[in-house]
Formats: structure tokens, sequence, C-alpha cells
């Protein structure tokens, strides 16, 4: 079965950006796109009462927004297999039934014309820790005009490591390796202060070109660009968003409980991240243990 790359769609200008990226990732993997939204009373929390003036029907509404999108997807991409579902009830649940077998699940990061309090967003944040696929959360000014993929990393991050290194490898763009650590407490008056920090970073820089040689064996093809920085991740990955197409983030949650442990990383780069951001779970054996 081809798994498709599916987005999922209301009537906000980031939306219709979700859709074109989605679009552009599904012609990058050749695959199929789905466009999904999710239609009535409860989809959003609250009634969409503009909706219901405007249409004899939340299901009517649902399918014109359906439509539209999928006409501006076949006109951006239009060799692209493109196909539409419906859904109902709330939106997070429904997107996250409608991704069971997806290759990624796209969302947009901004509020409904129509529902200017639900945030796709929040949205995003809750299904990248509830989905198994890559989840991506597009703005709607996302541009792709850098030619670089950015990867937040440590040592839990293979599942991250390796979607970037397939993403730069697509793309044949520059992947910029971010890795960023917190020196411990010292006293500003211990002896040696200087020379034991820079000791820690040529540790911290061993550690991390040690975490990225597998990957760099395995695509060679790959143009890798090391970052690595003495503080904190969230800052870090938010420099290396703004002169990047698309940054990956790992996520450590799993389970019942996993949209609670997203993590504050993976949290920071949703929020504060200059381009389109893509959250991965990590890689696990068939009994559900970490790899």
């Amino acid at each position: 079965m081809t798994r498709d790359v599916v987005v999922g769609v209301d009537d906000s200008p980031a939306a219709r950006a979700a859709t074109h990226w989605a679009a552009d990732e599904a012609a990058r993997r050749n695959r199929p796109l789905r466009i999904v939204h999710v239609a009535g009373v409860h989809a959003y929390g609250r009634p969409p009462l503009a909706a219901a003036d405007a249409y004899p029907s939340h299901a009517e509404y649902g399918q014109a927004v359906l439509d539209a999108a999928a006409a501006d997807a076949r006109e951006h991409r239009p060799d692209l297999d493109i196909t539409t579902t419906l859904a109902g009830g709330p939106v997070v649940e429904a997107l996250e039934e409608e991704a069971a077998d997806a290759e990624l699940l796209v969302v947009g990061a901004g509020g409904s014309r129509v529902l200017p309090g639900a945030r796709l967003d929040s949205t995003g944040a809750a299904l990248a820790g509830r989905v198994d696929c890559p989840v991506a959360i597009v703005h709607e000014d996302a541009q792709e005009r850098h030619g670089v993929v950015a990867v937040g990393f440590d040592e839990h991050s293979d599942a991250a490591l390796r979607y970037a290194f397939e993403e730069a490898g697509r793309r044949g763009a520059r992947l910029r390796a971010v890795h960023a650590w917190q020196p411990p407490a010292f006293s500003p008056f211990a002896l040696g202060y200087g020379p034991v920090l820079s000791e820690l970073f040529e540790q911290e820089k061993r550690k991390a070109q040690a975490l990225l040689a597998p990957w760099r064996h395995r695509y060679p093809q790959v143009e890798v660009v090391e970052d690595i920085i003495c503080g904190a991740a969230v800052p870090a990955i938010r420099r290396a968003s703004a002169e990047a197409d698309v940054v990956v983030v790992g996520s450590r949650g799993r389970g019942p409980l996993r949209s609670a442990l997203l993590g504050s990383v993976s949290h920071g780069a949703l929020h504060h991240s200059h381009c389109p951001v893509v959250v991965v779970q990590p890689m696990h054996d068939r009994a559900g243990r970490p790899l």
C-alpha cells in the first residue's frame, strides 16, 4: 500500500501554505497527497457560526473547503495524485485517525478566518505528540529559498537525524546539524575555569561528531555543516531556522501521555522557528522498545 502525505486544512492562509508545502513534499517523495478537512459543530470546540450562515450544513461548508484546497493543490502541482477526505469529530482526534497510515502529516500554524480562536499551531503541537508519523507545522509565510535543512540533535535523536539526512538528500540541500549543550555551573572564582570550559567544549564537539559520523557515512552526498553551541537549544535552533527551509526536531514522548511529553525543545521550535518545523517520533523495534 502506498503511504500518503496527508495535509489537514481549514480556510486559513496557513492552511493554503501547508497545502502547497505538502504537495511539494508528496512530489519529492513520489507519494499521493490526501487533503483532509474536519467538519462539524465540535471540530474546533465551538460552532462555526459564520460558515453556518453561508452554507446549508457543516458538511457542505467542509466540502467547499476541500474542493478549494484540492483545486489549489492541482494548480500548484498538476501531475500529483490528489484525493480529499471530509472527516468529523474533534480535530486532533480526527486528524490522528486519518494519519494512522500516513508517511507525513502536515498542518498549518495560524487561525481560521471563520474560527479566529482556533489555532492550528496548538493542533500541530498536540498531533506531534500523538501520531506515529512525522508531523510538519507550516506558517503562512513559509518559503523555500535557502537550500538548507536544519536539525537539532543530541544522543537521543537518531530518528530526527535520519529524517533530516533523508530530507536534505531529497532536496539536494545542505544539512545544518545543531548541537547545543549547557556547561556545568562553575564558580567565577574557580581556578582554571577557562581551560576547563575549553576542554568541555572539545568533549562536546567530539561527542557531536561521533553522533553524526554514521549518518555522514550513510548519506555521503549530503553536505553537513556542524553547529556546536554552548548555550540553550531553543535559541540555537531558532537562529538556525532563520536561514533554513525546514527544521527537524525529535520528540521524547510515546504512549498515552506522549503529547504532554513532547519536550521543551520541540515545543520551543514549534513556537519560535522562522520556517516549517517537522517533529519526528523516536525509532522503536517491533516490541515498542526504543532503539
